[in-house]
C-alpha cells in the first residue's frame, strides 16, 4: 500500500498489551499463529512482546528471524533506561537489540507524577532516559517509536514538561510518537483538543513523511474506539490497539471495530478490500486461539452484527439491504443471518469450498445440505472458525468424498489416582478397538490422562497401516465449557490442534461429557492428517463408524 494523505498505520499490540488481559494467556505457538493470521490482514506493525521479559518472546522473535512474515514489521516492546545509569550498561536492552527487529517501541513517562513518585527520579533524569535509550537504539540502526504513556493524563497536569519530554524524543531521534490514553479516562473532546495541541506545538504536518503522531488508548470509560478515531481526525496516523479489544482491565481499543470506522465510514486507507474481507475471521480465529468466547454481539465481527429475527425487519432487509443495515457484511467478512431463509450464509459455504479446493454452486443441494448441518451443529456448541479441518470433513461426507481410513468400533478409559507427592498421582489407561478394512484391531496404551491414553491407543492401532502417523503429534488442546450454569452437567467444546511438522490443523469435539468430546477432536485429527497426507482409504464394513 503505497503512502497517501489518507493513509494510516496500524498497529496491533494484541501479543502485548492485549495478553494482559485477566484470564488470557499465550503459548508460543499461540503467538505465532496470531501474527501469521495479522500477516496476512495486512497488520503494517505487529509488537511481538518484550524481549527479555520472557523466554518466550526471546523465541517468538528467533522464530521470525528464520521464517519471516510476508508485509508485517515486528517490532519489539521496551521502556526507556533505568535511572541512574546509562543505555550502554543497561542490560534490559541487549535483548532487546539481540531480537533484531528494524523497528523498537520504546515508552517512557509524560507524567511528571509517575517521574518523582513511580520511577523516584528527577524530571531532567526523565528526560535524560528519553534522550540516552533513542540515542543509543538509533547508534544500533534501530527506527524508535516513542510511546508516550499516561500521555494525557500528564499533559492536563503539567502540559510544558509533557511536551519537553515529545520534543526529547523527537530530538533523539524517534520517528513517531504515539499519544497513549493510558489510565483510560480521558473523553473524546478531550483526545481532539489535546491532539490539535500538540501537533500545533510540535508543528506536526499528518502528511509528512516523519515524524507523525500516533494514539494508543484504553477502554476504561468505554471510549476507546471513539477516542482513537478523534485522534486520527485532528492528526494521528498510526492507531494502536488490539483484535477483539483484548487488554488490560478494560481493555484496548479493538482494530476489529477501528478498521472498518476508519476505512469505510471515513474513507482511510488501512488495509486492502480482500484483506478486509477477512475482519471476522481473523476476529474469530483469536478468539479461539486464546480460548475466549467471542463477542456475539460485537461491532462488525459478531455472530449477530448483521442477524434480523423476523418481522417488518426480515421481509424489509430481503427487499433491501439497507433498511437495517449500515454496511454489507461481505465487507468484513461477516454475513447476514435470516432466521427463515434458507440462503442465509449460503455465500460463506461456498467461499469455504472454494478454499478447499472444492467446487460447490447455489443450486446444488449439497451447499444446502452442508449449510443446515452446519446450523444444526452450531446450535449444538459447535464453532468452525477455528477448526478448519473438521469443517472440510463435514463438507466431504455430504458430497459422500470424505475417506474412511478406519472406524472405532468403542474405547473405555480407566483413570486411578494414587497417593504420590503431589499429592496425588493419576494413571490414565485406554483400551480401544479399531477396524481397517477387514481386521479389528484391540489396543491398549497408558497417557498422563485419559485424552494421552486415548490419542496413544488409537496411534499404536492404526500405525502399521499408516506409518505418517508417527509423524503427527498434539500441538494445543483447549476445553470450554458452553452453559457454565449446567454445573458439571455442562456441555463442552474441545479444540485440539495437529501437526506433522509441516503444517497444522484444528478439529472440534463437543458434548456433555469431555472424554468424548476429546475422543471426537482425536479422531478428526488423525483422521485429516492422512487426508493430508493423500492416503488411500481402504473400504470398511457397514458396522464400523
Amino acid at each position: 500500500m503505497t503512502s497517501t494523505p489518507r493513509r494510516l498505520w496500524l498497529y496491533d499490540t494484541t501479543l502485548r498489551d492485549g495478553a494482559q488481559r485477566e484470564g488470557l494467556s499465550l503459548s508460543l505457538d499461540d503467538k505465532l499463529r496470531i501474527a501469521q493470521r495479522l500477516d496476512r490482514l495486512g497488520i503494517p506493525f505487529i509488537e511481538g512482546g518484550w524481549p527479555g521479559a520472557n523466554p518466550k518472546d526471546i523465541q517468538f522473535f528467533w522464530h521470525f528471524h528464520e521464517n519471516p512474515l510476508t508485509q508485517a514489521e515486528l517490532v519489539a516492546f521496551c521502556s526507556t533506561r533505568r535511572p541512574g545509569t546509562t543505555a550502554a550498561t543497561d542490560p534490559m536492552l541487549q535483548p532487546i537489540l539481540s531480537a533484531g527487529t528494524r523497528w523498537v517501541t520504546l515508552f517512557g513517562k509524560s507524567w511528571d507524577l509517575h517521574v518523582t513518585e513511580g520511577l523516584k527520579t528527577t524530571l531532567d533524569e526523565n528526560l535524560a532516559m528519553i534522550q540516552d535509550t533513542i540515542t543509543y537504539l538509533r547508534d544500533r540502526e534501530r527506527r524508535i517509536i516513542y510511546d508516550a504513556e499516561h500521555w494525557f493524563d500528564g499533559y492536563k497536569r503539567n502540559p510544558d514538561y509533557a511536551l519537553t519530554t515529545l520534543r526529547t524524543a523527537l530530538e533523539a531521534g524517534a520517528e513517531w510518537l504515539v499519544l497513549c490514553d493510558t489510565n483510560g479516562g480521558t473523553l473524546p473532546h478531550e483526545i481532539a483538543q489535546i491532539v490539535q495541541a500538540v501537533s500545533q506545538a510540535l508543528d506536526l504536518a499528518p502528511d509528512s513523511d516523519h515524524p507523525r503522531l500516533g494514539i494508543h488508548t484504553h477502554n476504561d470509560s468505554g471510549t476507546a474506539v471513539a477516542n482513537a478515531i478523534a485522534a486520527v481526525l485532528d492528526g494521528a496516523r498510526m492507531v494502536q490497539g488490539t483484535i477483539n479489544g483484548y487488554g488490560e482491565r478494560c481493555g484496548n481499543a479493538n482494530l476489529c471495530s477501528l478498521i472498518p470506522n476508519l476505512q469505510l465510514k471515513l474513507g482511510y486507507d488501512c488495509i486492502s478490500p480482500d484483506q478486509l474481507s477477512q475482519l471476522t475471521e481473523t476476529s474469530r480465529f483469536v478468539s479461539e486461539v486464546v480460548n475466549l468466547a467471542p463477542d456475539d454481539h460485537a461491532p462488525f465481527v459478531g455472530l449477530s452484527a448483521f442477524a434480523h429475527k423476523g418481522g417488518i425487519h426480515v421481509s424489509a432487509v430481503e427487499r433491501n439491504p439497507l433498511t437495517y443495515e449500515h454496511l454489507p457484511p461481505e465487507t468484513v467478512g461477516n454475513r447476514r443471518r435470516i432466521v427463515i431463509s434458507d440462503q442465509s450464509g449460503l455465500s460463506n459455504i461456498l467461499a469455504k469450498a472454494r478454499g478447499f479446493g472444492i467446487e460447490l454452486n447455489k443450486q446444488d443441494p449439497t451447499s444446502r445440505q452442508i449449510l443446515q448441518r452446519l446450523k444444526v451443529l452450531e446450535s449444538e456448541g459447535y464453532q468452525f472458525e477455528g477448526a478448519e479441518a473438521s469443517f472440510e470433513l463435514l463438507m466431504r461426507e455430504a458430497m459422500g468424498d470424505r475417506p474412511r481410513f478406519f472406524g472405532v468400533l468403542g474405547f473405555q478409559v480407566h483413570c486411578e489416582m494414587v497417593p504420590g507427592s503431589d499429592p496425588w498421582q493419576t494413571h490414565s489407561l485406554a483400551t480401544i478397538k479399531v477396524q481397517i478394512q477387514d481386521q479389528t484391531f484391540l489396543e491398549v496404551a497408558e497417557g498422563n490422562g485419559p485424552v494421552s491414553a486415548l490419542d496413544g491407543a488409537l496411534r499404536k492401532a492404526l500405525q502399521n497401516f499408516y506409518p505418517a502417523i508417527a509423524q503427527f503429534y498434539l500441538t494445543d488442546y483447549k476445553v470450554r465449557i458452553l452453559d457454565g450454569g449446567a454445573g458439571t452437567s455442562a456441555k463442552t467444546r474441545v479444540l485440539i490442534e495437529s501437526s506433522d511438522g509441516h503444517q497444522r490443523w484444528t478439529t472440534v469435539g463437543v458434548s456433555g461429557n469431555i472424554i468424548e468430546a476429546s475422543y471426537q477432536a482425536v479422531v478428526e485429527g488423525l483422521e485429516y492428517g492422512l487426508l493430508l497426507q493423500n492416503q488411500a482409504a481402504p473400504v470398511l464394513s457397514p458396522q464400523s463408524s
